[in-house]
């Protein structure tokens, strides 16, 4: 069983940075990503990284911003965000996914969650 824990969430203004923490990967392969909850209430992926290449993936909006690594002797998942802007404002969620070698962009295709954290960027 995988029990994802997500923290680092809070307000800043435009331009600041936050890092993001999800603690409780104990996967070996797969992959793990970070999702963001949009105002329309769907999932979109932020970023995902394959455990075992360390290949990852990110979406056009944060590409050059954010950048997602993990520690694996620490069983952490981590997004540093930088560049910070209002519409990155969201409830952020940690995931992972068993069995894979590449980022899928469906969330409903992930095995795990974690419970959120939520980001607030003010302009």
């Amino acid at each position: 069983q995988v029990q994802l824990v997500e923290s680092g969430g809070g307000s800043v203004q435009a331009g600041g940075s936050l890092r993001l923490s999800c603690a409780g990967s104990t996967l070996s392969t797969g992959c793990m990503g970070w999702f963001r909850r949009t105002p329309d209430n769907q999932r979109e992926v932020v970023a995902g990284t394959v455990i075992r290449s360390g290949a990852t993936y990110y979406a056009d909006s944060v590409k050059g911003r954010f950048t997602i690594a993990r520690d694996n002797a620490k069983n952490t998942l981590y997004l540093q965000m930088d560049g910070l802007k209002p519409e990155d404002t969201a409830m952020y969620y940690c995931a992972a996914r068993v069995g894979v070698t590449w980022v899928p962009l469906d969330p409903g295709q992930y095995n795990y969650w974690g419970q959120g954290t939520q980001v607030t960027v003010s302009a």
